[in-house]
């Protein structure tokens, strides 16, 4: 039997619950300690490691502590049960059903840019694609109506993928609290008409729908008010804070590849040297097997240890490898990557090269060592002519954190979408003033 080929993700991505409240008493949702939809997946382009934290709320009393609610946009890259993308499925299906292409020719196309088997193929479009198709025939009805009355209705989400070329959209509708497909389907063209013949089969549901998270598309929003007059419509906030944060993370990219050419040209030499040298065994760094590595002898008592050096720049093996590691992990902060909108690297890297030059400032003052002083004046000045760029970047990410928390919703206090749109427009209003006076060089869309 041939051994499978192991994949090795590009990224990791942990994602939590886009419900923020309990949907039975308004009370904030705890994460679980577990993690759930926890899986490789491959898509057409990336090779993606996901997660999930589920939430649930914190009183045992209430029936919102029973459930786990998972992250829709975890849910939205593969199906149950597979660790194939969604988009994967979409170019399978449309090569078959458009394309008429045979399972040899859907293969060789796909096996261009993931890997899988022919056969593999042939089960995606039979038993994975198909049923996708099928799914508006009450597969999973019995266990939608029992999470229906649990909560007194359904919570759907509406998103589809992009298209390629032109070519027809994959449109899903899933319940929210147990990831089911309530429907599927092409759609040519997103106007109103097109979105509220898809929308229309939900009106004939024996269970309300509580509410809908979509994104912003032009005619699903007036469809969704349509079809789905009683229900409570919520843009995805993920998706509006991310459009936002655009010119932010790409100032912040940029701001990240400049200071890290700048670093390695100051203490490239000194990291490159620290690669090459291993405190312990000639480089190995981690033994295990039938053969470990040998028990090092303890340190002879402290009558039989030689007198200390004069010297401040004597060697001493705590010191050197105190020294080594903070040189690694300066080569290693070098490598961060971002999670716009909040997580930039840029930033993260300023901030914590930042720390390691403090952290050699306070080891030089109560002993001096050459290296330790190579990477405290390198970094020093490699940082400072970016001190502006982080400010600038660091007065931008703090503009985002104030506008997610108007966003979010307190279940203490609560307030209407009209009070929310004033907020936001009123704080939109004062950041364009304090940009124009500051000389901000990103824009906020």
């Amino acid at each position: 039997m041939r051994t499978p080929k192991r994949l090795y993700a590009e990224e990791r991505i942990i994602y939590h619950p886009e419900l923020l409240t309990c949907l039975h008493c308004g009370d904030l949702l705890v994460t679980w300690n577990s993690l759930a939809w926890d899986k490789t997946v491959q898509t057409l382009d990336r090779l993606l490691s996901i997660a999930t934290r589920p939430g649930r709320c914190p009183h045992a009393t209430c029936p919102g502590s029973r459930m786990r609610l998972l992250s829709a946009v975890a849910q939205s890259l593969a199906p149950p049960g597979s660790t194939y993308g969604y988009d994967v499925l979409v170019r399978l299906g449309w090569l078959r059903q458009h394309q008429r292409a045979t399972y040899r020719e859907i293969h060789t196309e796909l096996s261009a840019r993931l890997i899988i088997s022919e056969a593999h193929v042939r089960y995606l479009y039979q038993h994975v694609y198909l049923p996708l198709l099928a799914c508006h025939e009450r597969q999973q009805r019995g266990r939608l109506a029992q999470v229906a009355q649990e909560q007194g209705g359904l919570l759907i989400a509406l998103d589809g993928l992009a298209p390629q070329g032109g070519e027809p959209q994959i449109w899903f509708i899933r319940d929210l609290s147990t990831g089911l497909t309530l429907r599927s389907g092409w759609l040519a063209q997103l106007d109103q008409p097109t979105c509220e013949v898809f929308l229309a089969p939900l009106k004939h549901l024996e269970w309300p729908i509580l509410a809908v998270l979509s994104d912003k598309q032009t005619g699903l929003v007036p469809a969704v008010a349509t079809i789905l007059s009683n229900s409570r419509h919520q843009f995805c906030q993920v998706h509006y804070l991310r459009n936002l944060a655009e010119p932010l993370a790409e100032a912040d990219a940029a701001f990240k590849g400049e200071l890290r050419k700048t670093v390695r040209e100051q203490v490239g030499a000194l990291l490159r040297q620290a690669s090459r040298r291993s405190p312990g065994h000639a480089g190995v760094l981690t033994v295990t097997g039938l053969l470990p590595s040998p028990v090092e002898e303890p340190p002879a008592p402290a009558c039989q240890r030689p007198a200390p050096s004069a010297s401040p720049t004597a060697s001493d093996p705590e010191a050197e490898q105190v020294i080594t590691q903070l040189v690694h992990h300066t080569r290693y902060l070098l490598t961060l990557k971002g999670r716009p909108p909040f997580r930039l690297a840029g930033m993260e890297t300023y901030e914590r090269l930042h720390n390691v030059a403090c952290v050699s400032l306070d080891l030089l003052a109560k002993r001096y060592d050459p290296r330790l002083a190579q990477l405290y004046h390198g970094l020093r000045s490699a940082l400072s002519p970016f001190a502006a760029t982080y400010q600038a970047c660091h007065q931008g990410a703090a503009w985002l954190r104030a506008i997610a928390y108007i966003l979010e919703p307190v279940p203490t206090h609560p307030l209407s979408a009209a009070d929310v749109a004033g907020q936001l427009r009123s704080y939109l209003d004062t950041v364009q003033r304090r940009k124009r006076s500051q000389g901000v060089k990103f824009a906020s869309h």
